[in-house]
């Protein structure tokens, strides 16, 4: 006869996750057990340490591959629901805004790798393309970085007249232009280049350069100006 699964209220105190935090600090917890805290409590047949190692197993173990994850899919494991999958979402999130956000606060632009080190460490973990618009001011450090549109696999749409009224909202003198390509591949489209030219034209009726425009993916990244198409 299979014994009764124990729950995490059983466990000695400097095992249980939560409390563990408090004795030993967060860095002494595994993976698991640091999501178990975030997916809370389990379900009858599992613990939310069980759970978390369900949803691991669901990410291969990896957590790049774990941040990847949407709300759907993490539902997809028995025991998360909405609120659970939507909490582990937040988290990574937050995660990764606090990785970007260290090399970035009110940094001084001076090379496209300044700009790709950022936007590589914000847009890992997407599958579809994001269009975003860094707005610099007279000493060239950053403003605001603002996300402008997403799209699918292959594609998305940037207006000029959005990106051109953020700018003046913003008092930005100059402008870089940024998206990811989820294919890896770092060569511009014909309409990466069309838009490029379009946006450029448009804001030096309001004398604001646009610097550059990189692309970025896992591999590395593409620089417009560095390229000499700017």
């Amino acid at each position: 006869m299979q014994e009764p699964k124990q729950t995490i209220k059983e466990w000695a105190v400097d095992d249980r996750p939560r409390e563990k935090v408090i004795l030993k600090g967060p860095d002494s917890l595994s993976d698991s057990e640091l999501l178990a805290i975030l997916i809370t409590n389990g379900i009858r047949e599992k613990s939310a340490l069980d759970l978390a190692k369900d949803v691991l197993k669901l990410a291969k173990y990896n957590l790049p591959e774990l941040g990847k994850l949407n709300v759907k899919e993490l539902m997809k494991v028995k025991g998360i629901g909405e609120a659970k999958a939507i909490t582990i979402v937040a988290a990574m999130e937050l995660g990764r805004r606090r990785q970007a956000s260290a090399s970035r606060e009110k940094e001084v632009i001076t090379s496209s790798s300044d700009v790709a080190r950022y936007l590589q460490t914000l847009y890992k973990d997407y599958r579809h393309e994001v269009f975003s618009v860094m707005y610099l001011n007279r000493a060239n450090k950053v403003n605001r970085i603002q996300k402008i549109s997403e799209g699918g696999m292959t594609g998305t749409v940037a207006d000029p007249r959005i990106i051109l009224r953020k700018a003046l909202e913003e008092d930005a003198v100059s402008i870089i232009l940024c998206h990811n390509h989820p294919s890896g591949s770092l060569k511009p489209s014909r309409a990466d280049e069309e838009l490029t030219m379009k946006i450029k034209e448009a804001a030096r009726y309001f004398d604001i350069k646009v610097l550059d425009h990189l692309i970025v993916s896992e591999d590395g990244y593409f620089s417009f100006a560095d390229e000499g198409i700017l």
